[in-house]
C-alpha cells in the first residue's frame, strides 16, 4: 500500500468515525454478532435431535459423493480474506456485510425451524474448523435450509465493489455451492436459495442503512 493510499484510507475511516450513527451502528452490530454466534451452538444442537424429512434429490441422485472439504475451505478462505481486506479499506462495505450477515443469520435460523429436514444421502462430513466450532459439541448435519456456506460466499459478492472482487467472490460461490452438493452436505434446493434469500436480505439491509446504491 502506498503513502497515498494510506492516507485516503485513514481520512475515510475518520470521516466514518465522525458519525455518531456508524459509531452506534458498528458497535452495537458486533455486540448483536457475538450474542447470535453465542446462540448457535444452542440453535444447531436443538435442530439436530428433530426428525425430518429426506428429499428425493435427483442431482444428488447422480452425482456421487466425495470429501471435497479442503478444496472449498480454500475457496471460503480465499475469499473471506479478500473481503477483510476490503472491509479495512472501506466503512460502508463493512457496515454492510455486517449487518446483512445478522439479519441473514436471523433469516437462516427462521427458515431452518420451518423446514424440517434430514440429512442427505451420504452426506460426508464437512471438515470446516470454524462453523463447527460455532455448532456445538456433536456436529451438525440438520442445518439445511438454506445454505449458509453459499450465502455466506453470495454475500461477500454482493457486499464487494470492484469488478474482479466481484467476478473471484461470484465463482468462489459457484463453486462452494458445486462442491457441497459433490459432498452431499445439502440438497440442491438448499443451494439454489441461498443467493435468493441472501440478495432480499442484503438489499433491505442496504435500505435501512441508507447506502444504496452508494459506492466507497
Amino acid at each position: 500500500m502506498t503513502q497515498t493510499n494510506r492516507i485516503v484510507l485513514k481520512q475515510g475511516w475518520a470521516a466514518a468515525w465522525q458519525s455518531v450513527k456508524f459509531r452506534r451502528m458498528i458497535i452495537t452490530g458486533f455486540i448483536l454478532a457475538a450474542v447470535i454466534m453465542s446462540f448457535f451452538p444452542v440453535f444447531f444442537q436443538a435442530i439436530e435431535k428433530r426428525n425430518g424429512v429426506v428429499l428425493n434429490d435427483w442431482l444428488l441422485n447422480i452425482l456421487p459423493a466425495y470429501d471435497v472439504s479442503l478444496p472449498m475451505m480454500l475457496v471460503v478462505w480465499a475469499i473471506t480474506v479478500l473481503l477483510v481486506f476490503r472491509c479495512i479499506q472501506s466503512p460502508d462495505i463493512l457496515l454492510t456485510f455486517l449487518w446483512t450477515y445478522i439479519l441473514l443469520s436471523l433469516v437462516r435460523m427462521g427458515t431452518i425451524s420451518l423446514v424440517a429436514l434430514d440429512a442427505p444421502v451420504n452426506l460426508i462430513g464437512l471438515a470446516d474448523p470454524l462453523s463447527n466450532a460455532f455448532y456445538g459439541a456433536k456436529f451438525v448435519t440438520k442445518d439445511l435450509f438454506f445454505s449458509g456456506h453459499t450465502s455466506a460466499m453470495f454475500l461477500i459478492f454482493l457486499c464487494l465493489q470492484n469488478k474482479l472482487d466481484k467476478g473471484l467472490a461470484l465463482a468462489g460461490s459457484g463453486i462452494v455451492g458445486f462442491l457441497l452438493l459433490v459432498q452431499h452436505v445439502h440438497y440442491t434446493m438448499d443451494v439454489l436459495t441461498a443467493p435468493v434469500f441472501t440478495w432480499l436480505v442484503y438489499r433491505l439491509t442496504q435500505r435501512w442503512l441508507g447506502l444504496e446504491g452508494r459506492k466507497s
